[in-house]
């Protein structure tokens, strides 16, 4: 795949235009951003050829009673890319970085039962020769990811009177349980479409509706329904490079106890920021950082959040490589179509 694929002004609306409505029809973009349909069909399809974006259906662990772990590993030199291609093809880790001059991986794992969850991080991986130490972090708050319109980067793409056209935009997603109290239980047809909506974000209730064995009125009401109730979101994946978002880095914060929620909420709201969570262990809150260069990464880190109330501690893990991002592997830090 190509490493730069020059995207134009036109393309960026059209992402923003997909993050705030990722299943509206090419003729409500089209009419919104002043272009014609089939422009709007040919560009889209661009994005998702070179792997710059891919609309998906992201079911959510939580909902279904599975708790989240942000695991990382110190690895043997020349071991890391097997270790992380081997973790990216588990359907159960859905991130996975290489940091650390290519010594330490960062993954996320979702887990149905503390014995699946013992299995990989208890018995699987210290047996690995190649692992010379792992950490593993519940997640316990999200404060934001997962939902492409809240990476707050493209804001301004758009006017407010082309967000407003298109449907709500800037509500923040509100905090929830990591994982549900009382679990959402799936269907067979729940579950047939969501493995469609896995593949495509933007498939239509005709084939929803074939892959569940429903009529589309039917397969319209159960997709509100999982929507409604949190169990899927349409997830708008974008290559970070090819938006010029060069330097990736992992953030561990510790902050005072007091002050967690603060942080994560203010993390929540920076443009840089594409994922943060408050986890256990001794850094208390993960996050994720997208920058334009080295030198914007450390302006952002030293200034703004070295400033924030209650910071104790950051440790900055340069991104060397992106494996696998909201579920989707990448190559060259293009996007995979699975």
């Amino acid at each position: 795949m190509a490493e730069s694929v020059s995207l134009q002004p036109v393309d960026v609306q059209i992402i923003r235009a997909l993050q705030i409505a990722p299943r509206a029809s090419f003729a409500v973009i089209a009419n919104v951003l002043g272009l014609s349909e089939a422009a709007v069909s040919r560009r889209y399809r661009r994005l998702r050829a070179d792997g710059s974006i891919r609309v998906a259906g992201i079911a959510d662990p939580g909902a279904l009673g599975q708790s989240r772990w942000m695991v990382r590993l110190r690895c043997r030199p020349g071991s890391v890319a097997a270790i992380a291609d081997a973790l990216a093809k588990r359907e159960d880790v859905s991130w996975v970085a290489l940091g650390s001059a290519g010594s330490e991986i960062t993954f996320a794992v979702r887990s149905w039962t503390a014995e699946q969850r013992d299995d990989l991080l208890g018995h699987r991986l210290p047996r690995t020769a190649a692992v010379l130490d792992i950490s593993a972090s519940a997640m316990l708050r999200q404060f934001l990811g997962g939902r492409g319109h809240y990476w707050a980067a493209l804001r301004g793409t758009l006017t407010h009177e082309q967000e407003a056209r298109l449907g709500t935009e800037g509500t923040p997603f509100p905090e929830m349980p990591v994982v549900a109290r009382e679990p959402v239980h799936l269907t067979p047809a729940d579950e047939k479409m969501l493995a469609v909506l896995a593949a495509d974000g933007r498939a239509g209730l005709v084939d929803l509706a074939a892959a569940a064995e429903l009529t589309s009125g039917r397969a319209a009401r159960r997709l509100q329904s999982l929507l409604r109730r949190r169990v899927v979101h349409i997830d708008v994946e974008i290559s970070a490079s090819a938006l010029g978002y060069h330097a990736r880095a992992i953030l561990w914060l510790r902050v005072h106890p007091s002050a967690v929620k603060s942080v994560g909420r203010t993390l929540a709201q920076q443009p840089e920021i594409g994922f943060a969570a408050a986890v256990s262990g001794p850094y208390n809150i993960h996050a994720v950082a997208l920058c334009r260069d080295l030198d914007e990464l450390f302006e952002f880190t030293s200034d703004r959040l070295g400033s924030l109330d209650g910071l104790q501690r950051m440790e900055v893990s340069p991104i060397l490589k992106h494996v696998k991002q909201a579920g989707t592997r990448l190559s060259g830090d293009r996007l995979v179509e699975p």
